[in-house]
């Protein structure tokens, strides 16, 4: 995937008023005729789209379509973190009989989609989607794959962008209050130039040192944060950009998440090179396969591996009901390792096992 793309959505995180253009792009991607982004938090909707869609989606909103349609209840129940199309959900019949689809989008020209619903642990719940033609044909497997490589940038810059209402961030200070979560940018060199005042509630989790640097008191996530930094520039995919924060038993506390400033958000946040920004967890069940990929970037296989473990099955039970090998579990499970930052199961496990969200999106 280009990086380009991928520095122009980290871009949106902070200067909102580029989404369209960004959405034009993935649309462009997918032989679509537009894209959409939908943010809503505590029953506030916030929303942007492609120019070219900018009135039809103004109607769906107005008019009452966006209440009534049941497709981001969809997303969000089939419990599997990909983009996702219509016969995902229904059979061409059913489709055909969507009031949705049979009465809005179709006499518009429109009525294929691929979309993904990403929960946050904040209660921030966004979908993004590409519309396609109706005369165009449903998007093919091959373009949904496209969509999914570049999910986990768009699900921390949406994240961002949410927290913000969509609207553009004004100074460093006015950016980090804003957010609503304790956060800090550094340059390039690990230096903090700022950091809310949230971040002074986190003295378990974080240690100011001299020269305005930090140190994460949990060692491994302390590891990946300084691999983490220098590896922005690199290809996408070359270092974990999400971990947790343990507390002193172990358990998951909190995430933390590293994203990149590119191009114009520079003019907000001068000689910064990244924001750290930390999200919550709470502690009541095993946690969603779509809570997993948006936190730690897992594959669809590591995710559903990561649960399992945090159910309490082994790795034999995990391969038997996958119908794949133990060696092909232990691999993924290795994966899972690095990229959460644990060096055995066991912590995998513990870690694991207090992560739960408590949002009934359904509700959005």
């Amino acid at each position: 995937m280009p990086t380009e793309i991928i520095d122009r959505i980290y871009e949106c995180s902070f200067v909102p008023e580029l989404w369209p253009d960004v959405l034009d792009e993935l649309a462009q991607l997918t032989d679509a005729s537009g894209g959409l982004l939908f943010a809503v938090r505590e029953k506030v909707l916030n929303w942007t789209s492609s120019s070219e869609l900018q009135d039809v989606f103004q109607a769906y909103v107005t008019e009452g379509w966006f209440s009534s349609c049941t497709r981001r209840v969809c997303l969000f129940s089939q419990n599997r973190p990909s983009f996702l199309v219509e016969h995902d959900f229904w059979t061409p019949e059913q489709l055909d009989a969507n009031p949705i689809y049979r009465d809005f989008f179709r006499p518009r020209g429109l009525g294929w989609s691929a979309g993904t619903g990403l929960m946050m642990p904040t209660g921030d719940n966004i979908v993004f989607s590409v519309e396609r033609s109706y005369k165009r044909g449903p998007i093919e497997s091959e373009q949904v794959q496209q969509l999914n490589e570049l999910r986990p940038h768009l699900a921390r810059a949406a994240l961002i962008a949410a927290r913000l209402g969509l609207r553009s961030a004004k100074n460093t200070n006015d950016t980090l209050t804003a957010l609503g979560l304790p956060a800090l940018v550094v340059d390039e060199s690990g230096v903090v130039i700022e950091a809310n005042a949230l971040m002074d509630d986190l003295s378990s989790h974080v240690q100011w040192r001299a020269h305005n640097r930090i140190v994460l008191n949990d060692t491994s996530a302390n590891e990946l944060l300084w691999s983490s930094l220098p590896a922005l520039n690199k290809p996408s995919g070359a270092c974990v950009k999400s971990f947790p924060l343990r507390g002193p038993d172990g358990r998951a506390a909190v995430v933390a998440h590293i994203v990149p400033i590119r191009r114009s958000a520079h003019d907000i946040f001068g000689r910064s090179y990244a924001v750290l920004i930390i999200t919550p967890m709470t502690s009541r069940r095993a946690p969603p396969v779509e809570l997993l990929r948006s936190l730690f970037d897992l594959t669809p296989s590591e995710a559903r591996v990561a649960r399992a473990l945090a159910t309490g099955d082994s790795l034999d039970d995990i391969a038997a009901s996958g119908g794949v090998s133990r060696n092909t579990v232990r691999s993924q499970l290795q994966q899972v390792l690095e990229k959460i930052g644990c060096s055995r199961q066991a912590e995998v496990t513990a870690l694991l096992s207090n992560i739960a969200l408590g949002v009934d999106v359904t509700r959005s």
